[in-house]
């Protein structure tokens, strides 16, 4: 899957910290009224079908790896 380069892992998290939010993989602009399972909606800024949910975007990514990966790093120091 090819994300836009605005979009990080923080991105993401702040993301999911928001109710309904989502995020176009293809140019980075976030947008309201996204179920957090949502997959390839169609972006209100460019007009791709891009848009996942938040979470969804943080299990498609595997960010959640990333993060379970820190998290035992830090328990380990």
């Amino acid at each position: 899957m090819a994300i836009h380069p605005s979009i990080t892992l923080d991105t993401i998290l702040a993301a999911v910290a928001d109710d309904y939010i989502g995020i176009c993989i293809r140019c980075g602009q976030e947008q309201e009224g996204v179920e957090p399972d949502a997959r390839k909606y169609e972006c209100e800024s460019c007009g791709a079908y891009a848009v996942y949910g938040a979470e969804e975007l943080l299990m498609a990514t595997g960010a959640i790896q990333s993060l379970m990966g820190q998290q035992r790093g830090r328990q380990n120091v």
